[in-house]
């Protein structure tokens, strides 16, 4: 089940490298950070594992930019 508003714009290695990303700086910032450092580590890890997880950056919309290859979005659009 897809939601008709938010279209899918990151590709397949874009996911990966924002989940494995995000894992690295949750893990850094418990490890190695303490106060307001810590709390930024978070808010960064959990947006890249949020948009790696759905797919879908706002920016990305925003600027028109997607890491999707073509044949993926024409599936998506059937």
């Amino acid at each position: 089940m897809t939601c008709p508003v938010i279209n899918k714009n990151e590709g397949k290695l874009d996911r990966i490298l924002r989940i494995i990303i995000g894992f690295i700086v949750l893990i850094v910032g418990y490890t190695l950070f303490t106060g307001i450092a810590q709390l930024i580590a978070y808010i960064i890890a959990v947006i890249a594992l949020i948009t790696g997880l759905m797919g879908f950056c706002g920016l990305y919309a925003i600027f028109g930019i997607t890491t999707r290859p073509k044949r993926e979005k024409q599936q998506a659009n059937k």
